[in-house]
């Protein structure tokens, strides 16, 4: 363009600016069509992009420039790599969908709306509802497990009792995709782990009642024939009755003695079975923790005191509340303390540790000892009623505790290593 600016100003000839100027139109079109070309090749690479579509390739010409045909061959090469990250991407929802089609959970996925994202097999069949395409239709035919369903809450579980063989469990989780919240609720029938773990308890208790019943009558049977057979062979008969020598009568005064002393600790065991089978609901309230553990430690210092047994505290500062039954935290609190003390009778140094610890979601309340521990066959059956280590335990202490706690929606749990640590944690949600 310079150069005819040139000629034209410097010479009177037209022709050399003339077919300079033809060859500046053919260059301009030459850019033109080579900026169209590339941008029609962008925008269609864009748009595959945008669409999931990979369907398309790149001509890999080099017609415009060597440079043009390697971004021909970039467009193919990230086409192709979208294209195998689709595939494998159908490839592990089609995998998911698979499994989850199988398994003998329930899934379903729904929005606030009650729009279902993902529904499997399992879901209709316990819910006893052939078709569910929307949260409603789960409201026409299970209204009860569709309230429960909207209402529930991550980390809380519901039980749900459909029929006489369907016991639903079910609990959720709540994930936020784009600007809208699904919540995915897993669902269980536990009607058979119920079943089996009804059937363990029964079994475990009637091994512990046929045990201690049996103990108790044996020997009373025994006794009894043993004083018959001393009245028989010992006994005289006179006119006005019998006449029993002086040590046969020691003999059946000593027998008597047994049978009562047996007879009281049968029905010391059936009261220790009816206050276990017979624990009232918690009435609850807003408990001060840290005052009600300050009030059981000084219940007890007396007898802590006599033992030379010292007792450390540690409390936070601030106040933490539970919501609880005050009476029966007391109860389970006295009996750790005094199980704990119990154990620390043959140690040097006793100490018993009580900590209230305030995590995010729960507060715990730990008895801990330094005493002999709990020896690994016998930790997972410490909390079975009527199980017990000592000779004048009742073994319903910990058992009613651990109920307690499953009462106030809490957990009883022990970790113990033997001649170091043992610890019993009341675990506590939150009060609100």
């Amino acid at each position: 363009m310079a150069f005819i600016a040139y000629l034209l100003f410097q010479s009177q000839n037209y022709l050399a600016p003339t077919i300079l100027l033809g060859l500046l139109v053919i260059q301009f079109y030459g850019l033109v069509r080579f900026l169209n070309a590339t941008n029609y090749k962008l925008v269609r690479f864009l748009e595959s992009v945008r669409y999931s579509d990979f369907t398309s390739s790149f001509g890999a010409d080099n017609s415009l420039g060597k440079s043009y045909k390697e971004i021909n061959l970039a467009f193919n090469e990230v086409a192709n790599a979208f294209k195998q990250t689709r595939a494998e991407k159908e490839q592990n929802l089609l995998i998911i969908s698979a499994v989850l089609q199988n398994i003998q959970t329930g899934i379903i996925q729904f929005d606030s709306k009650g729009e279902i994202g993902i529904i499997n097999t399992m879901t209709k069949k316990l819910l006893l509802t052939p078709q569910i395409k929307h949260l409603d239709d789960i409201k026409k035919s299970r209204p009860e497990i569709h309230q429960r369903l909207i209402e529930l809450k991550p980390g809380k579980n519901e039980l749900i009792e459909v029929n006489s063989e369907i016991k639903l469990s079910i609990n959720c989780s709540i994930l936020r995709m784009g600007e809208k919240d699904w919540k995915i609720a897993s669902i269980q029938n536990i009607y058979t782990e119920l079943q089996q773990n009804e059937l363990d308890a029964w079994q475990n208790l009637t091994k512990v009642l046929r045990h201690e019943i049996m103990n108790s009558i044996t020997p009373i049977a025994t006794l009894v024939g043993s004083l018959t057979d001393i009245l028989r062979e010992d006994g005289v008969k006179m006119k006005e009755g019998y006449l029993i020598p002086e040590e046969s009568q020691e003999d059946l005064k000593l027998g008597l003695k047994t049978i009562e002393n047996r007879s009281r600790g049968l029905i010391n065991f059936i009261n220790a079975y009816r206050d276990y089978t017979s624990i009232p609901s918690p009435q609850f309230e807003k408990v001060n923790s840290k005052q009600l553990i300050l009030y059981v430690s000084r219940l007890l210092s007396e007898e802590l005191n006599k033992s030379n047994i010292k007792i450390d505290l540690q409390l936070p500062e601030n106040e933490v509340e539970i919501w609880a039954d005050e009476e029966q935290i007391q109860l389970i609190l006295i009996n750790l303390i005094k199980n704990a003390r119990e154990s620390l009778y043959t140690h040097q140094n006793p100490q018993i540790t009580i900590k209230l610890i305030v995590a995010q979601k729960n507060t715990y309340i730990n008895v801990e000892d330094n005493g002999q521990g709990i020896v690994p066959e016998a930790i997972e059956r410490i909390f079975i009623p009527f199980f017990t280590t000592k000779k004048d335990g009742s073994g319903i202490g910990l058992s009613l505790s651990r109920q307690i706690m499953q009462l106030h929606n809490g957990k009883l749990n022990v970790v113990s290593k033997p001649g170091e640590l043992t610890s019993f944690s009341m675990q506590f949600p939150k009060a609100i």
